[in-house]
């Protein structure tokens, strides 16, 4: 029997058709080229089993889309009910998703708050005025964070979507359907070197605890006995279940969280490396280096050169 990555597009009053019927293609031509590629009936490949859903009781997912609206956004009041069910996924471990407008449906639920995020730059005032705990960064198209991703404009659909297809089947076949679609994947998907993506569905509501903790706090001094009680366990326990769970062992999670959020750094900002390499946690920028080096298999200048996102970013930096 194949698994099943289980997408749920929410289609919400005035939600973009264009945006819910494109990404359906999107992930029906992955699955096509999936199954071209692989031998499934000998040994089954993970493929997309997409649904679009108007309400969000007793459902389970693995990702959760909020595609952006045309016209004025529904009213706070209609839209309550939705955002007030969206902790419960994501505390069951599902990836959650907004594209454009559709961030405010997030906003309203809680999930932002303190983080980075995304939504059309036309949008910025209101939604800053709506969730001001929000970090909002407009001038990204997508803030890859792990365990919630937001797009940016209309059709940055295709962005998100082509982001899934990566973090599930893989870059080559999320390459595959850029070519077929005759869209352009970008640097920031068409990588050498992968992101670093969290296994967020074992179930382990404890140790999901602990990484949503560790979202949040990576760049602090965190020791071992700090996840462990976030995730409310045993020293040993919280090693043994944690490494179960995500298929690494706490120190290795944070190495691997940090480096992920230097990267996007790298991409976007001119910040020397000593800077990223404090925001990202690391008290001494050469061992941050050789950590990154040793993930990444790139020096830090050598990602920047390679995967920058702006040609006004410094790259003259040290390595």
């Amino acid at each position: 029997m194949k698994s099943s990555i289980q997408v749920g597009i929410l289609n919400y009053p005035n939600a973009q058709a264009s945006a819910i019927y494109g990404l359906i293609d999107l992930f029906e031509t992955a699955n096509r080229l999936q199954q071209e590629r692989f031998d499934t009936s000998n040994c089954p490949a993970p493929l997309f089993a997409v649904e679009r859903l108007s309400s969000l009781d007793n459902t389970r997912l693995s990702v959760i889309i909020i595609p952006p609206c045309l016209g004025e956004l529904t009213p706070e009041k209609e839209l309550t009910p939705l955002a007030c069910k969206l902790p419960d996924l994501y505390h069951e471990g599902t990836l959650i998703c907004s594209i454009c407008a559709g961030a405010f449906i997030l906003g309203q639920s809680g999930l932002l708050d303190g983080r980075p995020a995304t939504t059309h730059w036309a949008l910025h005032d209101k939604f800053t005025a709506s969730f001001p705990k929000v970090i909002l960064n407009t001038d990204q198209l997508v803030i890859d964070d792990g365990d919630i991703i937001t797009a940016g404009g209309i059709m940055a659909w295709v962005d998100l979507g082509l982001r899934l297809i990566d973090r599930f089947l893989g870059t080559s076949i999320m390459v595959a359907v850029a070519r077929y679609f005759l869209v352009d994947p970008g640097g920031r998907e068409q990588r050498f070197y992968s992101n670093f993506s969290p296994r967020l569905s074992h179930g382990d509501k404890a140790v999901l605890k602990a990484q949503h903790w560790l979202q949040a706090h990576s760049h602090e001094a965190i020791t071992v006995p700090m996840m462990a009680e976030a995730a409310q366990l045993g020293g040993r326990t919280f090693i043994r279940r944690f490494h179960s769970a995500t298929g690494l062992n706490p120190s290795e999670y944070l190495q691997h969280l940090r480096v992920g959020k230097a990267k996007e750094m790298l991409e976007t900002s001119r910040l020397s490396v000593e800077e990223i390499a404090w925001q990202a946690g690391y008290e001494d920028a050469s061992a941050f280096r050789r950590v990154f080096q040793k993930l990444a298999g790139l020096t830090p200048r050598e990602y920047r050169n390679r995967f920058t996102l702006s040609s006004g970013v410094n790259q003259a930096d040290s390595t």
